[in-house]
């Protein structure tokens, strides 16, 4: 099995090089496509090893350099599944884009070799035991994504790509800071595991006994810097400039994929404070970060008018909700935590993809210009409702239960103001979305009602998406079941 691990980074490395060399069109879509199945592949392989293995389940590479639980399992997992979404959405939406004159062969190459590499590194972080090569990995991620943030070479392209590049490098180098300083805090202890010091395996069974002065502005730091990675407020304000001009399959990388990588980092330093502090420091920054942007991200999203821009903010609502139930702790906070990243990771494709082909076929990103969309689209009408029910946690779809389970953990833990201002946060956001996708799906259109045409490929990948989505409502297989239990003993609450 640890041959796994190594061909889940070296696939999506060899796809970039051969995308790089070769020069057609027809080669580029096929490589990522075989490339990210195979990732698929991989990933699934590997969940179903960690899960059948049962509490504590890890397969290592490299001498233990590479090392995945079930924790970085079900990070891969979703990083590969939304990469496969992606690459099969990316067919017909790039294709319409040549078609329509707004890209070029060259640029179009660009992001065929830019996106394996963006997946590389988001499989990477995960991955690595070691803390420093985390940072790696996440600091790399921006390097590949900002540029298919200017894919565009718009003006606006430009500015999102040099705000999501500035606030980035000041968010991770707090990180980096606060790394170096996790292990300034246990150097005093490591005593035979020296050399292994900067080891996420070793620091855990050590992290009792870690300088607490030195944890406390190590954790500070690092929820700051891989906050902003995960655009918590108020470090977002990079994330609706980035995911309104990037190409769809790139946002919906950064806001169904990269997400995951930026929490799991803060995870994994959480554990290590926890273990060093006690629960009720980091409780109250995570709490604090997650209902804030929560309440934050609710009026944004009442009065916005660009629907791509609007999925920015629901993205923020979602990082602060996984973050506060993180902060909620105890058995259901860590379940609502890991609940909520993979439904949140498998549902969000289906909105980007819905907004993509809204965008493509009347132009614009502006509610006030598009009307009707289920009489000209009716396939992606129709979905774009679904994916609205199911990214706001109506019920039956899977997100409500993993929000009512961490409003449980809340209530549990007795923050019952906190709890307050989750339930206020999470129903102005569904009010606000069903105003607005009501308005544009179900409106007068403004031209004639004849359905238009749908791209086979586009709308492919998001029937398999709509799929994951309603299945997950009512069952999740017993291998994800058991990833996310796992994940959440890891974090400290018992397995159910």
């Amino acid at each position: 099995m640890s041959a796994v691990l190594v061909l889940l980074l070296a696939v999506p490395l060899l796809a970039a090089l051969l995308c790089a060399a070769i020069r057609s069109r027809a080669w580029w879509e096929r490589l990522n496509l075989l490339a990210f199945a195979i990732i698929a592949g991989l990933a699934a392989r590997l969940g179903l090893d960690v899960a059948g293995q049962g509490d504590g389940g890890q397969v290592t590479a490299m001498g233990g350099f590479l090392r995945a639980d079930a924790l970085s399992a079900l990070v891969i997992g979703l990083t590969a599944f939304v990469a496969l979404v992606c690459a099969i959405y990316a067919v017909g939406y790039f294709r319409r884009d040549l078609s329509d004159g707004r890209i070029t062969e060259r640029q179009l190459r660009h992001y065929y070799v830019l996106t394996p590499l963006f997946v590389f590194a988001m499989l990477l972080a995960p991955l690595a035991d070691n803390l420093g090569v985390m940072w790696v990995a996440i600091e790399s991620t921006t390097l590949a994504s900002v540029l298919l943030v200017t894919f565009y070479n718009q003006k606006t392209s430009f500015e999102a790509g040099w705000k999501y590049i500035i606030i980035g490098s000041v968010g991770i180098s707090l990180a980096l800071f606060g790394t170096v300083i996790t292990y300034s805090s246990a150097v005093g202890v490591l005593g035979e595991h020296a050399g292994q010091g900067m080891n996420w395996s070793v620091l855990v069974k050590i992290a009792d006994k870690f300088n607490p002065t030195a944890m406390r502005l190590a954790f500070v730091m690092v929820l700051l810097g891989y906050g902003t990675k995960a655009g918590l407020a108020p470090m977002h304000t990079w994330k609706p400039d980035a995911y309104a001009e990037a190409p769809v399959p790139a946002a919906t990388l950064l806001a169904a994929a990269f997400i995951n990588c930026a929490i799991y980092s803060i995870i994994r330093f959480d554990v290590l404070a926890e273990k060093c502090l006690g629960h009720e420091f980091p409780s109250r920054l995570l709490i604090g970060f997650g209902v804030f942007s929560i309440l934050l991200a609710a009026p944004f999203v009442l009065v916005q008018r660009n629907f791509r821009r609007l999925l920015a903010y629901s993205s923020i609502d979602h990082a602060g909700i996984m973050v506060a139930a993180l902060g909620f702790g105890g058995k259901l906070g860590a379940l609502g935590a890991m609940l909520h990243m993979l439904f949140h990771g498998v549902t969000k494709p289906l909105m980007f993809f819905s907004a993509g082909n809204v965008q493509q076929h009347y132009g614009s990103p502006y509610f006030r210009k598009v009307h009707g969309v289920i009489h000209r689209l009716p396939w992606t009408g129709g979905l774009f409702l679904l994916a609205t029910f199911a990214v706001t946690g109506t019920p039956p779809f899977s997100i409500f239960q993993s929000e009512f389970t961490a409003l449980s953990a809340a209530l549990a833990a007795n923050h019952t103001w906190a709890a307050g201002l989750f339930v206020l946060g999470v129903v102005t956001v569904f009010v606000g979305f069903l105003l607005h996708m009501s308005s544009m799906n179900l409106g007068v259109p403004s031209e004639t009602s004849t359905p238009a045409a749908e791209c086979p490929w586009k709308l492919g990948a998001m029937i398999v998406v709509a799929a994951v989505v309603i299945a997950f409502g009512f069952w999740v297989p017993g291998p994800v079941l058991a990833l996310v239990n796992q994940s959440a003993h890891i974090i400290g609450g018992a397995p159910l």
